[in-house]
């Protein structure tokens, strides 16, 4: 049976919770090789939090689990081999779209952890297995954020950084209360609003165009798109000074780029 692996680590507490991406994948090539399976490849995404999701068609903003989904459109693929579910999806949005991308190749899940599982099967007793599982993942996921949450939204009314990932044009310092600017990126910004301002009749692709020829790249040093322009323009007020975090808005503590 031809299978690829699929590891994901969100956040470094889950690193040290035993998921670090190595052990990720030394538990799916032991398993494979005991199960007698061809392991063709293992795609990865590190540092993501979350993913952001269009409900009418499956784009997932990871680019290690765009790949695997490419893959699967290109070579025969029978399974995507995981340590538990919660690698794949970790919201009901996500999950529906990725039962649905898998079973259009007719691929299944195999899931370490969970040996039970699969998208296919109608039996009762692994349907409540695998659902408590789930919803077990998603309270002690639930738990965790209500903890967090009210120090985050302290931080947030004094206009500090909340955590996350920062935004384009900023890097954050483990420790610091707010984010710095990242002058390579700055300047990347900066670009973006001036061509905006010099010419307000240009469509999001041909300032994207622009960008592109004068050799400005994303963070992670590809070509912009409509999608990457539009995100920078959309935080005008991010990157005026104001922060946002929920419903609150604030002075922001971080340096203005504009």
């Amino acid at each position: 049976m031809n299978v690829i692996g699929y590891v994901r680590v969100s956040t470094s507490g889950q690193a040290k919770d035993g998921y670090s991406l190595a052990y990720q994948q030394d538990e799916i090539r032991s398993y494979c090789q005991e199960q007698g399976w061809n392991l063709m490849n293992i795609y990865s995404d590190e540092g993501i939090s979350g993913a952001k999701v269009d409900e009418e068609d499956l784009k997932v903003d990871r680019i290690g689990f765009q790949s695997m989904l490419a893959a699967l459109s290109t070579r025969t693929i029978d399974s995507v081999i995981v340590l538990n579910t919660s690698r794949l999806w970790r919201s009901d949005i996500v999950k529906v779209l990725v039962h649905r991308e898998f079973r259009k190749h007719g691929v299944d899940v195999q899931s370490i952890e969970q040996p039970t599982y699969s998208i296919y099967k109608k039996d009762p007793n692994d349907f409540l297995i695998n659902g408590l599982m789930e919803l077990l993942d998603q309270y002690q996921r639930l738990e965790i954020a209500l903890k967090l949450g009210r120090g985050r939204y302290k931080k947030a009314e004094q206009g500090g950084y909340a955590g996350g990932r920062a935004t384009f044009g900023y890097k954050a310092k483990k420790g610091q209360k707010y984010i710095q600017v990242d002058e390579s990126q700055a300047r990347t910004v900066r670009r973006v609003f001036q061509l905006k301002q010099e010419h307000p009749a240009w469509s999001l692709t041909q300032i994207a165009e622009a960008m592109n020829e004068e050799g400005f790249t994303t963070q992670q040093g590809r070509l912009f798109t409509k999608v990457q322009i539009k995100r920078i323009l959309d935080k005008r007020d991010f990157y005026s000074g104001t922060y946002r975090y929920g419903n609150i808005e604030a002075d922001g503590l971080h340096e203005a780029i504009l």
